[in-house]
């Protein structure tokens, strides 16, 4: 994974607590990188005002997008931002996740950071249609939070698919490593490897009786240790700090990062028909839905968004 250098961080004019803008401010310190902050706004009022003129109409927009970006300076002055380069983008679009990664391929982005919210009386986290197009669609790192801080010396936790032999479940591990590590790295964390692997069948006892699971369990787990171990030998991550349990990973990762307390899950997405299509498998969107913490999503080398500028 290269450095980040250019931070998009896409606010929210709904909502008193600027998550995004928060994250994104530290992130650029502890980073070095160049900030730009992006409002996408639209009113379908405005579009539908047909006593106007298209001139008039295009005066009344323009003028909206000069009062947000108002708006956005206005806020920036409750922060210290004197040390961080940072350019302000408002566009009026009808559909805001185009608009972000319009922005993002136009710019060259390395990471997008968005808010997550709440659910109320659950701990989880709610992802919008947004949040799902970013994650699917981006073509850079997505990075989703929730409202805390980064403490340092916390733990990143890294998902990896060790039992896929092909070339790009190879890559796309190396690059979730990578990530995990270069934000580890700025905030003085550790990183944690996580591995999960499936049970027995349950209807593989009933159909050979004399099918010892315990045995075939026992030498699953222990290839997948071996797998996760010969990566973490790579990335010079201790045994301590890889994880291998029994069982789902929409069940297992958000489990352990809820058990390590870690401040960061990295992920991987995968492509369809050669990464030619963004598409989130189902195992990695029942792992997002159940996390409580912010999120790294990683795409694979030589994605392509199938969104086009």
């Amino acid at each position: 994974m290269g450095c980040v250098n250019k931070i998009l961080a896409v606010l929210d004019a709904d909502s008193q607590q600027q998550k995004a803008l928060n994250r994104a401010l530290h992130l650029a310190r502890l980073s070095g990188a160049k900030l730009t902050l992006l409002l996408s706004i639209y009113d379908f009022s405005y579009e539908m005002t047909t006593m106007l003129a298209a001139e008039e109409r295009d005066t009344m927009r323009d003028s909206l997008i000069n009062d947000r970006k108002v708006w956005i300076e206005d806020l920036l002055e409750d922060y210290n931002t004197r040390d961080i380069g940072i350019e302000i983008e408002v566009i009026w679009h009808n559909r805001p996740f185009e608009a972000i990664i319009e922005t993002a391929i136009k710019g060259d982005y390395d990471v997008i950071i968005k808010a997550t919210h709440q659910r109320e009386g659950i701990a989880n986290l709610f992802f919008t249609p947004t949040d799902w197009h970013l994650l699917r669609k981006a073509p850079c790192l997505v990075l989703l939070v929730k409202e805390h801080d980064w403490p340092e010396h916390g733990k990143v936790l890294a998902a990896i698919h060790t039992t896929g032999e092909q070339e790009h479940h190879q890559s796309l591990n190396q690059r979730i490593t990578e990530a995990a590590q270069q934000f580890a790295g700025w905030l003085q964390s550790d990183v944690h490897l996580v591995n999960a692997y499936p049970g027995a069948p349950v209807t593989i006892a009933a159909e050979i009786p004399e099918f010892d699971t315990g045995s075939y369990r026992e030498s699953l787990k222990e290839s997948h240790q071996q797998a996760l171990a010969e990566h973490g030998v790579k990335f010079s991550i201790p045994a301590e700090n890889q994880h291998v349990h029994e069982g789902l990973p929409e069940q297992v990762v958000p489990e352990l990062a809820e058990e390590l307390d870690a401040e960061l899950v990295v992920l991987g997405t995968i492509g369809r028909t050669g990464f030619s299509a963004a598409l989130l498998g189902n195992t990695a969107e029942h792992v997002i839905e159940r996390l409580n913490c912010d999120l790294l999503a990683v795409k694979p080398e030589g994605f392509q968004s199938p969104v086009k500028v």
